[in-house]
């Protein structure tokens, strides 16, 4: 079975891998760079020796000066401001000998000075030995042994190429390169610069102290960072993705993690809405299984009508009795039809409203289109009713809403319709539209009976219905479909009796201003 790392962790898990393949890479490189950083200076300081090398040579060239210990001497007397920075310079002939060393110059200057006389002095030469021997002692400290690198430098087959040695002796750190005297193009010798070169040392500590400081703190913001990720972002996280099963899996004792809501951030947005969206959900599936409960007790009434009926109809032979009851089953199928219809009607306004997308409406168009439909009607000319807009509360102001256009037509229209079923001929309806503070104000006035003050509060239920005269007409769903969408907008809807010498039914809807 092939390991899939990454479709089995966790946020916390993968980040805490990529930043180990990041300290890997961190520790790989620090190590390579730790391991280049001496080579790299040696290198540096050992061509800035060639440099002096070839200046040498060139001059040793130029001024065709015999590669002999007198000249050569002699040369380096006369020449010191090209090594002056140097610590020490030597030359070697082919077989290895020393011909001259910078460390002995100012001992061995007397060889190039010709005295004519000669000044006898009380001084014992034994002391003069003795001096020169401490003398030499304390300038030629223990350094290289240069004659035996010389002499395995002279054993190369290429004598072009440098050879570079670095050694600590007694706490200092050396440097010295060998290299070939070539006088008109052929090999006369070989020449050694070697320097104290503590200064590298110092170097390279100082960057490898730079270096792990970075390190370190590059580790430590990583650590911090780590904690604070897993605190306030991968924790909160991992509660909402638990939160989420335990409504998968129906647990009733859920946290919600409120502490979680009060959050400011996305993490907070995040836990807020999905506490709004499982509230919802729970909602809706509670609107369900009521609506269900109560459209199976609804179509119940009627089909245990038409069993009746049925049974009855196929053992009579009255005529006046089989018409009046196939008027009865009639009556029935009618009423399940409606009933059938308007639910899925319902479900089919909110499943429309998830998927639509909202826009800016001007309601006062929308309520103009309708009111001019229902008036030309002819239904609506026999009987004689008039509409009338009365918007001069407005004062010229929009009524801006957020919403989907047809879903509040049908607002308008099925309360227009309900208004106009319970009107009586020659009356008129009077549509209101008006700004209630944050909202957008609509009343719907009419002159018919209004409601019973017993059930005003269940207009709004399934399946109720104010006119039990034309039962099976209507399945009592139109005024709660109607609330259904009002609420999917945001906004709220009430039903009251005209006040005062006033008959008749008054509707009253407020939806958000949309600003």
């Amino acid at each position: 079975m092939k390991f899939n790392f990454f479709s089995l962790s966790t946020i916390l898990k993968k980040f805490l891998f990529f930043n180990l393949i990041i300290f890997v890479f961190l520790g790989i490189w620090t190590f390579l760079y730790f391991s280049a950083i001496k080579p790299d200076l040696i290198e540096n300081r050992s061509n800035q020796h060639v440099r002096i090398i070839n200046n040498i040579t060139d001059h040793i060239n130029r001024l065709n000066i015999k590669f002999t210990k007198e000249n050569v001497t002699g040369f380096l007397v006369s020449k010191r401001f090209l090594f002056q920075n140097l610590d020490r310079v030597q030359l070697y002939d082919l077989n290895s000998n020393l011909l001259a060393d910078t460390d002995t110059l100012d001992l061995a200057q007397d060889i190039f000075i010709k005295s004519q006389t000669v000044q006898e002095t009380s001084i014992d030469k034994s002391d003069i030995s003795i001096d020169t021997k401490e003398n030499l002692k304390s300038k030629n400290t223990i350094t290289f042994n240069t004659e035996s690198y010389v002499k395995d430098y002279s054993k190369k087959k290429n004598t072009n190429a440098k050879l570079v040695v670095s050694e600590t002796i007694n706490n200092n750190f050396y440097v010295m390169t060998i290299n070939s005297v070539m006088l008109e193009g052929e090999n006369n010798g070989y020449i050694v610069v070697s320097e104290i070169a503590n200064d590298i040392l110092v170097a390279v500590d100082e960057r490898k102290n730079f270096i792990l400081r970075t390190v370190l703190l590059v580790a430590l913001v990583i650590l911090i960072f780590s904690v604070f990720l897993n605190k306030y972002i991968l924790k909160p996280i991992r509660s909402l993705v638990i939160y989420t099963k335990a409504i998968k899996e129906k647990d009733v004792k859920i946290d919600k993690h409120e502490k979680y809501l009060l959050r400011k951030d996305e993490v907070g947005q995040l836990s807020r809405s999905l506490n709004e969206m499982t509230e919802d959900l729970y909602k809706r599936i509670n609107v369900a299984e009521t609506f269900s409960s109560d459209l199976a007790h609804e179509i119940r009434n009627p089909l245990t009508s038409l069993k009746g009926a049925s049974e009855v109809l196929e053992n009579t032979l009255d005529n006046f009795k089989r018409k009046k009851l196939i008027k009865v089953i009639s009556h029935d199928v009618e009423r399940i039809e409606r009933l059938i219809t308007d639910y899925s009607q319902m479900l089919k306004d909110e499943a429309t409203l998830s998927r639509a997308k909202m826009i800016e409406i001007d309601l006062s168009n929308v309520i103009n289109s309708v009111v001019e439909d229902f008036n030309s009607d002819l239904l609506n000319s026999n009987k004689n009713i008039k509409i009338n807009i009365n918007n001069s509360k407005l004062n010229g102001s929009k009524l801006n809403v957020l919403g989907v256009e047809s879903k509040l037509e049908q607002i308008v229209a099925n309360l227009l319709d309900n208004a106009v079923s319970f009107s009586p001929s020659n009356s008129k309806i009077s549509v209101i539209s008006n700004i209630k503070k944050e909202n957008v104000q609509l009343i719907i006035e009419d002159e018919g009976p209004g409601f019973n003050e017993k059930n005003i509060d269940k207009v709004f239920n399934r399946f109720y219905s104010n006119r039990p005269e034309k039962f099976g007409e209507h399945s009592g769903l139109g005024l709660n479909i109607v609330k259904n969408i009002i609420e999917l907008h945001g906004g709220s809807i009430s039903a009251s009796n005209q006040s005062g010498n006033k008959k008749g039914a008054k509707i009253e809807v407020l939806l958000p201003i949309y600003k």
